[in-house]
């Protein structure tokens, strides 16, 4: 059943599901399926396999639940064939509580209260609604604990609420009203006018849920968080309690009228409130996964961004008052020497920082140099470049600094240079970024790398395992060099995991650089699978076997081996050979496991045996005598560089403290969905200024006119 579900569900072939299933539950990971196993799942994506993971991931946790409800029913003595049959063959999450929720164990409310004083046999005949003489009926009920009429027909009204707040009928009836009709409303708490200043846009705001995006909706649950706003989110109230009444007023008597007033008492004080809470928390996980998504692409393109390769490095972490950390780092990223210079208020010393920098310069043969884009950095890259020269041959590189003061507090870093201060170690962070981003990212936490928006108010166990999945995408994307790889950068490897991670960096240290990917299988808990999973994600430079310097699986050697044997050459002379590759006809190389979507991966490899698919770094500059908010002018056109997108918008560096916002309406001439369309982290951009709030200190941009 599961494998139809996930096929309607997500629009996958039945036959591609099963056998992702099957992959996945033989412990296959996502990046490898998606990369080895083409002929297996039809040639499904990381996205496609990702997918149907967390399908089947939810529906095994509904079965789990299921599981739960049908045991408790069991200790219940609850034997009624037909509800078992419905809860069995029900895989909607919502459904399945509405077929519990008259069995489950509850505290005392109005209608338990009133059961216990025997008036549920006047609910039972108010019910019927044949009755007109209801308080005649009810004087048949009166006892110690009921007093009067009344006190015995607000009895049995409390059990008919009961009873219309329990219906599958009732609650659908209202959930569909809610899915389709719901506004979601934000109010302002007077007296907390002032100190919400921020969030004024919501101090009277009322809009329909479902076209709330999730930015907004977010935004308003935290400020009602923080105790700024009441939110709710509501219905109809006449049209709700007209579909209640169809359902459940069936005459024309007095009994009928105790019914409907019921279902009014049970429309307001028990449905409502239940499913508003229901779409608080549906429209919560919407929001979430919306803003997840987006964290999560800002992630993969920052993970993703181009290498400066290994080039010896200075790296310069900017300060004014404490001065700026420097250091030089040799092309395996290893510290060579660091200090302090002081090129601005309120030390300013200038000339000696200037020497400082031209000497290790020359000493350490710097090719590049990375400067933190965080406080002081324009004004550390104006100094740096005036002393370098215009003629310089150093690249000057402004570098994303989000998080590197996580990593210098961090155990990682803590270990790696005990004896550094932390201003010394987020130097070195940086200049590794500009190095290899991704070797240096995956040594912080994801989340704190901050190319999300309300990271913090999302669902964090989501939020970490999508985080943890596009690291691992990304590091087995772009491959990882078995010789060279931290720890760190070793375990996000399919198949290999913390562990194992460091049993092959011990094995390095013990034994020196592996000579083959072969090799991996001397290292200590590290068996078939492992090896399966891991060995096409890592590469061995120079080793014995060219081939392991490419993403082509040890699985699939003897396929290369018999390429080369038709067209009587080594192997050697096949790799980045395009007039030879070109001569093999992959049709001759079919068979039962192997087809043409792994031959055609294996011909594209050979032709560039592990390419990097990031690019290569780019220079870049901010416009000159522009350092804060009040340099700012209406119509300037100035580059930036886009440091988030969010569903909104993006929002772009432009050599200031404060990021300016394009709004999705300024980015193209056309309708756009997503900023993601048209737009990637990292991206340069030259954009003009069309707005200047300094007192919120907001700027607006646009590309549309640039």
């Amino acid at each position: 059943m599961i494998p139809q579900l996930i096929q309607q569900r997500l629009s996958i072939a039945e036959r591609q599901v099963k056998s992702t299933i099957k992959l996945l539950e033989e412990g296959a990971t996502i990046p490898f399926i998606s990369r080895y196993r083409k002929e297996m799942t039809g040639s499904l994506d990381e996205t496609e396999v990702t997918a149907i993971s967390n399908e089947l991931k939810k529906l095994k946790d509904l079965e789990k639940r299921r599981e739960t409800i049908l045991n408790t029913l069991e200790e219940q003595g609850i034997k009624d064939e037909k509800l078992l049959l419905k809860i069995n063959a029900c895989w909607d999450a919502s459904e399945l509580e509405d077929l519990y929720l008259p069995y489950k164990p509850k505290r005392k409310t109005r209608a338990t209260k009133a059961k216990e004083r025997g008036l549920e046999p006047l609910a039972k005949i108010l019910m019927i609604q044949n009755e007109n003489q209801v308080e005649e009926r009810a004087k048949k009920y009166l006892n110690a604990e009921v007093p009067d009429v009344e006190s015995a027909l607000q009895g049995a009204r409390d059990i008919i609420a009961e009873w219309v707040n329990e219906s599958a009928t009732a609650r659908n009836a209202i959930r569909r009203i809610f899915e389709k009709e719901a506004t979601v409303t934000s109010k302002v708490i007077e007296k907390k006018k002032e100190e919400g200043a921020k969030y004024r846009d919501y101090f009277d705001f009322s809009e329909s849920l479902k076209r709330c995006p999730s930015h907004r909706l977010l935004a308003m649950r935290r400020a009602e968080q923080e105790g700024i706003v009441r939110l709710s989110i509501h219905i109809d109230p006449e049209n709700a309690l007209y579909k209640l009444e169809r359902i459940f007023v069936k005459n024309n008597t007095a009994a009928a009228d105790q019914v409907y007033e019921a279902v009014q008492d049970a429309y307001k004080r028990l449905l409502v409130p239940s499913i508003e809470t229901e779409f608080r928390k549906l429209s919560k996980e919407v929001a979430d996964k919306e803003a997840i998504d987006v964290f999560s692409e800002n992630l993969r393109q920052l993970l993703l961004a181009p290498p400066l390769g290994q080039k010896n490095i200075m790296a310069i972490d900017p300060g004014f008052r404490t001065g700026c950390k420097l250091v030089c780092l040799d092309q395996q990223g290893n510290l060579l020497e660091n200090s302090t210079i002081f090129p601005h208020p309120p030390q300013s010393r200038i000339g000696e920082s200037s020497d400082k920098v031209y000497q290790w310069v020359k000493k350490y043969n710097v090719k590049a140099i990375a400067i933190g884009n965080g406080t002081a950095g324009r004004e550390t890259e104006r100094f740096v470049k005036l002393t370098l020269g215009k003629d310089s041959p150093v690249d000057v590189f402004m570098v994303n600094e989000a998080g590197a003061s996580i990593y210098s507090a961090s155990d990682v870093a803590r270990k790696e240079f005990p004896d550094l201060d932390l201003t010394v170690r987020g130097a070195i962070s940086i200049g590794r970024r500009l190095m290899d981003p991704l070797a240096e990212l995956v040594k912080i936490d994801a989340k704190s790398i901050g190319v999300g928006q309300y990271q913090h108010d999302v669902d964090q166990l989501m939020l970490k395992d999508t985080l943890d999945q596009v690291v691992e995408s990304a590091v087995n994307q772009v491959g990882v060099n078995l010789n060279t790889a931290s720890q760190h950068l070793l375990k996000y490897i399919s198949g290999i995991g913390p562990k194992l991670a460091g049993n092959i960096v011990d094995y390095r240290k013990e034994n020196g650089n592996f000579d083959s990917r072969s090799a991996l299988k001397k290292v200590k808990g590290l068996g078939a699978k492992a090896f399966e999973q891991s060995a096409g994600f890592l590469r061995v430079k120079n080793g014995k076997n060219p081939l392991d310097n490419s993403a082509v699986h040890p699985e699939r050697y003897g396929i290369v081996k018999q390429m080369a044997k038709d067209i009587r050459q080594p192997v050697e002379t096949l790799i980045e050979n395009n007039a030879l590759t070109q001569k093999i006809n992959i049709q001759n190389y079919i068979s039962e496991e192997v087809g043409v979507p792994t031959l055609k991966d294996i011909i594209k490899e050979l032709e560039k045996p592990g390419l990097d698919p990031r690019g290569e770094a780019e220079v870049f500059s901010f416009a000159e005598g522009i350092n804060d908010i009040h340099d700012l002018k209406e119509g300037m056109v100035v580059p930036g560089i886009v440091t988030n997108l969010t569903k909104f918008g993006a929002f772009v560096d432009i050599g200031i403290k404060e990021n300016g916002l394009v709004h999705i309406s300024q980015i193209v001439n056309r309708f756009i969905k997503d900023p993601a369309e048209v737009l990637k982290l990292e991206q340069k951009v030259q954009v003009k200024v069309t707005g200047i709030d300094k007192e919120r200190k907001r700027i607006q941009l646009s590309m549309k006119e640039v």
